[in-house]
This record gives structure tokens, C-alpha cells and sequence, in this order.
């Protein structure tokens, strides 16, 4: 089994900064892509930015230039550094990861969710 313990939300006003992290443990051979999602009420999950084992990175057209992502492979931990937060990042937001659990088997696994307020 594998566990995705995210730490970081909370309430900030407009404007202002926000990490988030996720760790990894359990079952693990590596960890291919780790990303974070995120969700309001009524509404699909959406990517917010996801990251490479080789450090290649995707971000939502609506979070470039405000978020980074960034992971540390060896503690199997990945952060989003989000600053310039507006009222509209209110959200909960989900930690995902692509596990490799055996050499030929990979699979998807979810954080409890976090989540972030935003006043404006």
C-alpha cells in the first residue's frame, strides 16, 4: 500500500503565499509523475501542476507565473510553492502520484485533499 499525507492549506488573504506538501510512503520501487489537482464544489478535479521524474513540469494556463512545482525524489515529497493567490484558487486541493509498485505494474494513488481559502 501506498499513503499520500499532504500538509500546507489553509486561510491567506489575496495576494498572499501558500505551500503545500505531499509525502509518499509505503510500497515504492520510484515514483514516476506527482502532481497536484485541485476541486470546488459542483465542479471537475482539475490539473493545477505536475511534475516529472525528470523534473519536467505542467502547469494550468490559469497558475503560470504564480505557482511552482518541485519535488524532492529522495523523500518522495512534492511541493507547490503558490504566491500571487487569488480569491478564485479557493479550492481543495489533492496530491497525485504514479507509483511504480512492482517493474511492471504502475499505479495511480490520492491524498486526502487539503484545503485552501483565499479571502479577497
Amino acid at each position: 500500500q501506498v499513503q499520500l499525507v499532504e500538509s500546507g492549506g489553509g486561510l491567506v488573504q489575496a495576494g498572499g503565499s501558500l505551500r503545500l506538501s505531499c509525502a509518499a510512503s509505503g510500497s515504492i520501487l520510484s515514483i514516476k509523475t506527482m502532481g497536484w489537482y485541485r476541486q470546488t464544489p459542483g465542479k471537475e478535479r482539475e490539473l493545477v501542476a505536475a511534475i516529472t521524474s525528470g523534473g519536467r513540469t505542467n502547469y494550468a494556463d490559469s497558475v503560470k507565473g504564480r505557482f511552482t512545482i518541485a519535488r524532492d525524489n529522495a523523500k518522495n515529497t512534492v511541493y507547490l510553492q503558490m504566491n500571487s493567490l487569488k480569491a478564485e484558487d479557493t479550492a481543495v486541493y489533492y496530491c497525485n502520484a504514479e507509483v511504480l509498485v512492482t517493474i511492471l505494474r504502475s499505479l495511480m494513488y490520492w491524498g486526502q485533499g487539503t484545503q485552501v481559502t483565499v479571502s479577497s
